[in-house]
């Protein structure tokens, strides 16, 4: 009697439940994603005109001292041999020391990190609750004064360079009427008086109890985030507008006017419920822009965060300090990917 084998037992991967192969496949594209990424950096590392031995030693070191700086760093092995140490040193979350701090990296990144992240989070707070809801109004009153509003802000959001907007909002707001903090997180007073448990200002005063202080670190916050979230303003209401005025021309909209529904519930139940998956792609990039682009808002109001610990790590040619810089920005977008598929699971029941 001939022996038919089951499909479940030639390819005994099947039995597993789709949630588990999902995982799977989830996490062999993180694994791929983050090794592309560790590999992209380490060629930046290498390919950069910058002598790494040169930075450690000086100029005036001997060829002694250089060569032996130069095995030390591991540079006298193969490329291969040095991409395997670079990743092993990574996942172990060894970055190396930075020559400009003479600290580990990735007690820098922790030190600076949360500073980006609380801007860029209440950043993206403002643009948010202003964004999708002026999107949303200024497709429903298609060609209305409220359109052409929302249009004129989009417009400006893009075109206005960020570090005019800064300096201008420095000087009226606190040079003029006075109403914010001026640059940093603290003011003088209340600089390192809080201790730090989160690294954000804001949740360590509060945990500490302290209202003056969080009073003066929110008026230093203010004006940044508020510019952070006028940028992502303009792009998220934007992207709104166009995804609901596609939703508002469709049938099933014209279908439920026709049914007496009310404009809300068209609008808000309807069309709206349909863009959600789209919005998140469109919020989760404007966060991750935020969390690594904020460069030039942190130069301008000297704020210490991430973005300005890569850029004068770069101009101070401290390469481990970038290296690592970037992986963290890389992995925070990895972070947001996963983030963004979970919620559409939520939102649409289809993707699951």
């Amino acid at each position: 009697m001939a022996n038919f084998a089951t499909e479940t037992e030639r390819r005994p991967w099947l039995p597993l439940p789709p949630w588990a192969r999902g995982t799977l496949v989830t996490l062999s594209s993180i694994a791929v994603t983050m090794l592309g990424l560790l590999f992209v950096t380490f060629l930046i590392g290498r390919v950069m005109p910058i002598d790494p031995v040169l930075a450690i030693v000086g100029e005036r070191a001997t060829e002694e001292q250089y060569n032996a700086a130069y095995r030390e760093l591991g540079l006298d092995r193969s490329l291969a041999v040095q991409f395997f140490y670079y990743v092993t040193d990574v996942l172990r979350g060894d970055f190396g020391t930075s020559l400009l701090t003479a600290r580990d990296v990735s007690t820098d990144i922790a030190r600076v990190f949360p500073a980006t992240f609380e801007l860029a989070t209440i950043g993206i707070f403002f643009g948010c609750i202003l964004g999708v809801p002026l999107g949303v109004i200024a497709a429903v009153r298609r060609g209305s004064w409220i359109d052409q509003i929302a249009r004129v802000i989009a417009l400006v959001g893009y075109s206005m360079p960020i570090f005019w907007l800064g300096l201008m909002g420095l000087l009226l707001f606190y040079g003029i009427l006075g109403w914010v903090g001026g640059p940093g997180r603290q003011g003088i007073f209340y600089e390192d008086m809080i201790p730090s448990v989160t690294g954000m200002i804001l949740l360590d005063s509060l945990i500490a109890g302290d209202w003056g202080a969080f009073r003066d670190a929110f008026s230093h916050i203010v004006l940044p985030a508020a510019l952070l979230g006028y940028y992502s303003l303009a792009y998220i209401s934007r992207m709104t507008r166009s995804f609901m005025l596609e939703q508002l021309s469709a049938e099933y909209v014209t279908t439920a006017r026709v049914k007496g529904m009310s404009e809300w519930a068209v609008v808000w139940t309807h069309a709206f419920r349909n863009i959600r998956v789209q919005l998140i792609t469109v919020i989760a990039l404007s966060y991750a822009n935020l969390l690594e682009g904020s460069v030039l808002t942190e130069i301008i109001f000297s704020w210490p965060g991430i973005g300005s610990y890569i850029t004068t790590a770069l101009l101070s040619a401290d390469m481990n300090a970038v290296l690592g810089g970037t992986v963290v920005v890389g992995l925070v977008f990895i972070c947001l990917n996963i983030f963004s598929d979970l919620l559409y699971k939520v939102f649409d029941p289809r993707s699951k």
